[in-house]
C-alpha cells in the first residue's frame, strides 16, 4: 500500500483532506501538509449541506467540540428572496416530502393549494426559519424526533427515510485552524513554506515538490488543495479545464465580513440568497458576524458597481469594512485524478456558491478518495471510477443550478431575461419538458449522485414560478381527505414547534 501522502495547500480543503485521511488510515500512512504563510484563505462565512454531519461524525467530533471554535450556527435550508418578484420569498428546506396515498404532499398542494406558501403548507422548516427557531430544544433533543413520536397516524415517509433537518454555517478560516490542530495532534506533519517547484519524472508523475526553506518533499500520492490556482493539477500537469460559463455566467464575487450584535438582530437559521440586478447576494449568519457577498456576472456589471450594490444592501454597517474581491473559475478539471495527483476543492472544480456546494464537493472528494485509495500498482480502474464519480457529481450540481436561473420568473433586465434564452444542458431541457406534466421524481432527475434529491427540484420549481406546472389528473379521482388531514397535521406541528422551540440565539447563547 501507499504510505506517503503530501497535501499541497491548506485552508478548508487542505485541512479537511488531511484530517479525514488521518481519521481513515491513522498511523498506517504518513501525511504531510504544506501551505504558504503568504496565501490566505478566501475566509468568507461558509454554508453547507446537511450531509456534512457525516464528516464530523467520521472524525469523532460532536457539535460541542467544534461548533464553538468556529462560531458555527445551524442552517435549516436556504431562503430565496426576489427570485420570482420583488418581495417574494420561499425556502428550500432540509426536509423530505410527506407522502399521502402514494403521492407527494406537494402534488396534492398543486391540485388544491392551501395558501400561496407551499413551503409552509407542505413542510415544517419554513415556519422554523420564519420564526428564527433552533432545530434543537434546550435539552439538546432534536425537534423532528419529538414530533414523530407524537403522531397518531402515519401517512408520511418512514422515519428512517427522513432528511436530517439541518446543516451548519461556520467561519471557514476558523474551521481550517480547528482541523489543523486536530490533524497535527494525530500525526499530520505541518510545513509552512512556499512551493517553488513541482518535479516530475519522464512519465509526468510527480516525484517531489521543492519548498523555499524546507527543500524537497517527496511523496507517493499528492493532493492538490491550492484553490483556483491549481498549482499541481493545472500548472504542473496541465490538465484541461472544462468551463461551465456558457450555462452559468456568474464568475466573480465581492464579500464583506459584517460585525453584528446577534442579541439584538437574532440569528436566522438559514442561508439567504437575495436576487440582484446581475446575480445574487448571500447572507450567512454566524455567532459574531454576518458573512455576505455578491455573486455576479462580470458581463453585466463591474467590480466597482458590484461592491457599491453590496454595501448599499448591507447598509451603514458596511462603512469602513474591507471588501474582498474574488475571481471564480466556474467549471471542473476534465479529470480530478491524474497520474499520482488528486485535486480536491477549488483546484478540482467549482459551480458557484449557490446552494452551498463548495464544502460538499470537498467532502465528496475525500470520501471517494478513501474508497478508491490505490495500492502501489496504481490500478487504473480505481482512478477512472474516482474521476467518473467526481465528474458526475459536479455535472449534476451544474444542472440543478442552471435550473434556478432558467426557472426564475424574474425577467426585469437583460441579466434575468438572458437566463431564459441561454444554453442549458440538453438532458435538463428534456427533463424540464417532462416536469411540466409531472413534477420531478427519482426517475426523472439527474440520475447520478450529486447531493440533491427530487424534493429539492420540486421546491425550486414551485418557488421560482417561471415554469408552468400541472396537477396530476389522477388526483381528481382520489379522495383528498387524507391529504387534508396531513396539511392540518403540518400546520398543527408547526404551531407546536413555534411555541416550544427556543430561538437559535437563545439556544447558542445558553451553550456558548
Amino acid at each position: 500500500m501507499l504510505q506517503n501522502i503530501v497535501v499541497v495547500g491548506g485552508g478548508t480543503s487542505g485541512w479537511m483532506t488531511a484530517s479525514y485521511l488521518s481519521a481513515a488510515f491513522g498511523d498506517r500512512v504518513s501525511i504531510t501538509l504544506v501551505e504558504s504563510a503568504r496565501v490566505g484563505t478566501i475566509g468568507v462565512g461558509e454554508a453547507t449541506f446537511s450531509t456534512v454531519r457525516h464528516f464530523f461524525d467520521y472524525l469523532g467530533l460532536p457539535e460541542d467540540k467544534w461548533m464553538p471554535a468556529c462560531n458555527a450556527t445551524y442552517k435549516l435550508g436556504i431562503r430565496f428572496e426576489n427570485w420570482r418578484e420583488q418581495g417574494h420569498h420561499f425556502y428550500h428546506p432540509f426536509e423530505r416530502q410527506r407522502v399521502v396515498d402514494g403521492f407527494n404532499l406537494t402534488d396534492w398542494w398543486l391540485r388544491d393549494p392551501r395558501s400561496e406558501r407551499f413551503d409552509k403548507d407542505c413542510f415544517l422548516i419554513g415556519t422554523l426559519c420564519d420564526n428564527e427557531k433552533s432545530p434543537r430544544h434546550l435539552d439538546g433533543s432534536l425537534f423532528e424526533k419529538a414530533i414523530s413520536e407524537k403522531r397518531l397516524y402515519r401517512t408520511t415517509l418512514s422515519e428512517q427515510n427522513t432528511q436530517f433537518p439541518y446543516a451548519y454555517h461556520f467561519d471557514a478560516s476558523l474551521l481550517a485552524d480547528f482541523l489543523r490542530d486536530y490533524g497535527v495532534e494525530r500525526g499530520v506533519k505541518h510545513v509552512v513554506d512556499d512551493v517553488v517547484h513541482v518535479a516530475q519524472d519522464d512519465r509526468g508523475w510527480i516525484t517531489h515538490i521543492t519548498t523555499r526553506n524546507h527543500g524537497d518533499l517527496a511523496g507517493e500520492l499528492f493532493v492538490d488543495c491550492t484553490g483556483f490556482r491549481s498549482l499541481l493539477m493545472g500548472e504542473a500537469l496541465d490538465e484541461p479545464f472544462d468551463s461551465y460559463k456558457d450555462t452559468l455566467p456568474n464568475d466573480r464575487a465581492v464579500a464583506l465580513r459584517v460585525p453584528v450584535d446577534t442579541e439584538r438582530t437574532g440569528l436566522r437559521p438559514c442561508t439567504t440568497a437575495t436576487a440582484q440586478e446581475a446575480g445574487w447576494i448571500w447572507t450567512i449568519p454566524l455567532l459574531d458576524r454576518i458573512g455576505t457577498g455578491y455573486v455576479y456576472a462580470s458581463d453585466y456589471t463591474s467590480p466597482e458597481e458590484a461592491e457599491s450594490t453590496l454595501r448599499e444592501f448591507v447598509g451603514p454597517a458596511a462603512e469602513d469594512l474591507e471588501a474582498n474581491h474574488i475571481r471564480m473559475r466556474i467549471g471542473r478539471s476534465r479529470r480530478s485524478w491524474v497520474h499520482n495527483c488528486v485535486a480536491v476543492g477549488l483546484s478540482s472544480g467549482f459551480v458557484e456558491p449557490l446552494e452551498s456546494t463548495g464544502i460538499f464537493f470537498i467532502q465528496h472528494a475525500v470520501e471517494q478518495l478513501v474508497k478508491h485509495f490505490p495500492a502501489s500498482d496504481w490500478d487504473e480502474g480505481l482512478r477512472n471510477s474516482y474521476n467518473q464519480a467526481v465528474n458526475r457529481c459536479m455535472d449534476g450540481v451544474r444542472e440543478f443550478l442552471v435550473l434556478h436561473y432558467y426557472a426564475a420568473a424574474r425577467e426585469d433586465n437583460d441579466y434575468w431575461r438572458d437566463t431564459k434564452t441561454r444554453k442549458i444542458p440538453d438532458a435538463l431541457a428534456e427533463r424540464i419538458e417532462q416536469w411540466q406534466t409531472k413534477m420531478p421524481a427519482t426517475e426523472s432527475i439527474y440520475p447520478h449522485y450529486h447531493g440533491f434529491e427530487p424534493y429539492s427540484y420540486v421546491c425550486m420549481l414551485l418557488g421560482l414560478g417561471g415554469i408552468p406546472l400541472k396537477p396530476l389528473p389522477a388526483l381528481e379521482l382520489l379522495d383528498p381527505s387524507s391529504a387534508h388531514r396531513e396539511f392540518d397535521l403540518v400546520a398543527e406541528e408547526a404551531r407546536q414547534l413555534e411555541s416550544t422551540l427556543p430561538s437559535q440565539y437563545e439556544y447558542f447563547s445558553r451553550f456558548r
